[in-house]
């Protein structure tokens, strides 16, 4: 396949400000957002319709925190307590309301409290600091992740069938950890464990446990595909062992 993906479509974490507490509007998802992320959205419901006119009118941006319990589409869902501020950067309406949008993860923050009274999810929310992402432990972890994650696009690539395509990779701790939470290809359950974490040593030791875990699989699925090829490689296409 010729298909080229592009590994790394974040953009560097921003340390923007932030109000102690705020009232913030939330977007449950099935999926977790990082600081540098992008998150293409397609909007479709009227109450996040809504939501999104009024981020675009307030110049506000919006939360968006992982379903615990419930649904995307329908009544309102129950989300983990911890989630990412989302700034809209593109958008493109459509003539019935409709719109698709781009928007790019923030800062963290930990739900407070959760508020029903718009057509849409608020939430009191406080910061949820990155903590001690220039140490030196946040260095050394930084450099036990580095060859993994090569590796891991590597193998991907070979597994998948599909030419991933990886960004220089940062020297910064706190982007490189980032950065390697939102190239895992792991369970959404896994990704709220990363974005759970207090400080940069903490997740990259987490990433760098998750990147061994899927490197495991990896080497595994890329060694069966050689035997496939062996086992289908004689005159009618197919070897059997007598």
């Amino acid at each position: 396949m010729n298909e080229q993906n592009r590994i790394g479509k974040y953009r560097h974490y921003q340390r923007d400000q932030w109000t102690s507490e705020m009232e913030l509007p939330l977007f449950p998802l099935g999926t977790v957002l990082f600081p540098g992320m992008l998150l293409p959205l397609h909007i479709f419901e009227p109450r996040y319709q809504e939501m999104i006119n009024r981020c675009l009118d307030e110049k506000l941006p919006f939360g968006v925190v992982l379903i615990q319990e419930g649904k995307e589409v329908g009544e309102t869902a129950t989300p983990h307590a911890i989630g990412t501020a989302a700034r809209i950067t593109r958008v493109d309406r459509k003539p019935d309301g409709r719109m698709d949008i781009v928007a790019v993860g923030t800062k963290r923050f930990r739900i407070e409290e959760l508020n029903h009274t718009h057509s849409y999810l608020t939430g009191e929310v406080s910061h949820f600091p990155v903590l001690n992402g220039d140490t030196r432990l946040a260095v050394e972890m930084a450099q036990r992740v580095r060859p993994k994650i090569l590796e891991y696009v590597e193998l991907m690539t070979k597994a998948t069938g599909v030419q991933l395509q990886l960004e220089r990779l940062p020297e910064d701790p706190t982007t490189l950890a980032f950065l390697t939470a939102i190239a895992l290809q792991v369970n959404v359950e896994d990704k709220q464990r990363i974005l759970n974490q207090a400080g940069i040593p903490q997740i990259l030791d987490l990433g760098n446990y998750l990147l061994g875990r899927e490197l495991q699989l990896l080497r595994y699925m890329v060694e069966s595909q050689d035997v496939v090829k062996a086992l289908t490689s004689g005159p009618t296409g197919y070897l059997f062992a007598n």
